[in-house]
């Protein structure tokens, strides 16, 4: 059965749960949690590499969920998603400045924005608005975080722009390849996401043990 924009369900959705979301709200549920992700502070918990990765592997129709999604859509949705809301972040933190980290009482968030805002005196604004689309909480609130500290407009849309495409494109034509290729994979599903969100973090390690080794190397 195909499913070209939603799949209606009669059970609960459950948000932190990538099939449930997808069973449920179909390509279209893919734009909003992304935009919710990138550009809302309460969609920090929302799980967007497992579910970029699974609607990727549900548009071969090799897994047995009854549900297939079809690719040009969710690309587009994904693509939209993604980069509107890290866009409305960014702008959402220029005007309200760091007001609205500090109404909230998320331990979490407040750690992530930490983090943000040392991924930006590090390694700069580019490369720290790339790194960040593939760190879960950091790509929430690295936007209003950037928009709060007056990163350039510019700079900050061409960068996300360029982040968004490669973290979000990258991540559903993996689960399309391995789903095209691999029969039945959807029965290694969650530990194939738990190595898809390890293999999206290797960009940021890899630039951490630089950073360290350049340091060291200086010291020496």
């Amino acid at each position: 059965m195909t499913a070209a924009l939603f799949t209606a369900t009669p059970l609960a959705v459950n948000v932190l749960d990538a099939q449930s979301l997808l069973s449920t709200f179909g390509v279209l549920g893919v734009g909003v949690v992304l935009f919710a992700e990138t550009g809302l502070l309460i969609g920090f918990f929302l799980p967007g590499d497992s579910l970029l990765f699974t609607a990727g592997l549900l548009c071969t129709g090799s897994a047995d969920r009854g549900l297939k999604l079809s690719l040009g859509p969710l690309l587009i949705a994904a693509v939209v998603g993604a980069l509107a809301g890290a866009q409305f972040g960014y702008l959402l933190g220029r005007k309200a400045g760091g007001a609205l980290l500090a109404r909230s009482g998320s331990a979490r968030l407040h750690e992530g924005a930490e983090r943000a805002e040392q991924l930006l005196e590090r390694y700069g604004h580019a490369k720290a608005i790339v790194l960040a689309r593939f760190v879960p909480v950091v790509r929430t609130v690295l936007n209003p975080v950037a928009g709060a500290l007056r990163v350039p407009v510019r700079t900050f849309t061409v960068w996300q722009v360029a982040g968004g495409l490669v973290w979000c494109v990258g991540l559903i034509l993996g689960g399309y390849a391995l789903g095209s290729s691999v029969p039945n994979v959807d029965r290694y599903l969650l530990p194939l996401v738990a190595l898809i969100v390890a293999i999206s973090l290797t960009p940021l390690a890899a630039e951490v043990y630089r950073s360290r080794k350049g340091a060291n190397g200086a010291r020496g």
